[in-house]
């Protein structure tokens, strides 16, 4: 008689397959998932089912949304004359923590990476470029990681969009507030120098 496979084992390998999710943490989840109430472990397993059904991407930016425009593109109070361009829609999240920022944003969801074969048509950059055709964007701020993909996007979308007439900017990179420059490395420290401010 063959062995059926152990049901917290296959729970944990499926929690396993989460970002940061560990074996040894996907084990722990699963025998805290099994202890729990059954209506509990219900109401989690339908909350992650309806949140993912329900989620769409917006119309306009890329964001997650459950309606056809998300919050963001549908505030009137938003300033329409800037967009900021990031990777995914977590950076878009990152930014507004820092409420000091009031415009759009376009979400490429990906980032040119010729060894993963991502190309700019597995971009989200058609509908940037149409937004942008319009004439009401002053700015795009590229918000893309300071890593080799990131630069190589970034470098690319402002070969694309500067002949618009557009100002494209990046955001500044440099050393973390609270630690110590004898141990920021040298990118770190050229960006930090290359994106000072007057005070």
């Amino acid at each position: 008689m063959q062995n059926q496979a152990n049901p917290i084992e296959i729970m944990a390998n499926e929690l396993a397959r989460l970002p940061g999710i560990g074996k040894k943490s996907a084990q722990r989840l699963a025998y805290y998932i099994v202890s729990m109430p059954k209506e509990d472990v219900k109401r989690l397993a339908d909350s992650i089912w309806e949140g993912r059904s329900n989620i769409k991407l917006c119309e306009i930016c890329g964001n997650y949304s459950s309606e056809n425009l998300c919050e963001i593109c549908s505030d009137e109070r938003r300033n329409k004359n800037i967009i900021c361009v990031v990777k995914e829609p977590r950076d878009l999240t990152a930014v507004e923590r820092v409420h000091d920022y009031r415009g759009l944003y376009h979400v490429l969801h990906g980032v040119l990476s010729p060894m993963d074969n991502i190309g700019p048509n597995d971009l989200n950059i058609r509908s940037l470029l149409m937004r942008l055709a319009d004439g009401d964007v002053q700015e795009v701020i590229v918000a893309t990681n300071p890593d080799i993909e990131g630069e190589a996007t970034a470098s690319y979308l402002a070969r694309l969009i500067k002949p618009m007439g557009i100002k494209v900017t990046r955001i500044a990179y440099g050393v973390p507030i609270g630690s110590d420059l004898e141990y920021a490395d040298e990118v770190t420290l050229a960006k930090a120098l290359e994106g000072r401010q007057e005070i």
